[in-house]
């Protein structure tokens, strides 16, 4: 198109103009910044042509005019638990005790679906992320666990995961106590925490199967950390 090499305001607003009519514009925004990162060791003045009136005024044009509001999915209530919890065929099975402990999970300890299961693709999972048996501690009042490492984990430490028991709806802890009796008494020497009554992790796959059974698509793995935030702001 013999456009000039140098970043300038005017390539900057084409290609915020071009990539708008493709992608989201919020996801142009981002684009760009990484682009400037990428550049300024060999163009110096790039961030200056990014912060140019031309830019913004065309980045904002592009959010107004293709932008696209935020879907969100809806939050799972504490309620929804107890739900569920009545709903599954009693006694519960070994693969339902474990699916409706990670759902409590997710909701008390505001987790990450990704930080309970392993992806589907064999080739994406890092069994190094994957917590373990061993780093479980039951009290009278509550349990933990230990997330082996995460994207905000600057030291490799892990994090520990602590969940009180409730004495407002269902109750993890009781839960937790008899899925870990099922476990230890399948797979005692297995090093994981999370096991279905194959021996293996649970998959994404899996949950959102056993999901789908009391939710519809409005509600995803991330509705069990929004819930559990939305429930803790009601609480004060």
């Amino acid at each position: 198109h013999h456009f000039p090499l140098k970043p300038t305001p005017d390539t900057m607003s084409y290609y915020i103009t071009f990539m708008s009519h493709h992608i989201q514009p919020r996801s142009v925004e981002a684009y760009l910044s990484g682009i400037v990162n990428q550049l300024e060791p060999h163009f110096p003045l790039v961030r200056q042509s990014r912060q140019s009136l031309l830019v913004k005024r065309t980045l904002r044009g592009a959010l107004r005019t293709l932008g696209r509001p935020i879907l969100r999915k809806s939050p799972i209530l504490r309620d929804d638990l107890l739900c569920v919890l009545n709903g599954l065929p009693h006694p519960l099975t070994h693969d339902d005790l474990l699916w409706i402990m990670q759902l409590h999970c997710g909701f008390y300890a505001l987790l990450r679906l990704g930080e309970l299961v392993v992806p589907d693709v064999l080739a994406s999972r890092d069994f190094s992320k994957i917590s373990l048996r061993t780093s479980v501690v039951v009290s009278v009042n509550d349990f933990s666990f230990l997330i082996q490492r995460d994207k905000s984990d600057s030291r490799y430490e892990g994090n520990r995961v602590v969940i009180q028991r409730s004495l407002v709806g269902s109750d993890p802890l009781p839960l937790f106590t008899r899925y870990l009796a099922s476990r230890d008494s399948r797979y005692p020497l297995h090093p994981y925490l999370w096991l279905r009554s194959n021996g293996l992790p649970p998959t994404r796959t899996w949950f959102i199967h056993n999901l789908r059974k009391f939710f519809p698509a409005t509600i995803s793995g991330h509705s069990m950390r929004a819930g559990g935030a939305t429930s803790l702001a009601a609480a004060g």
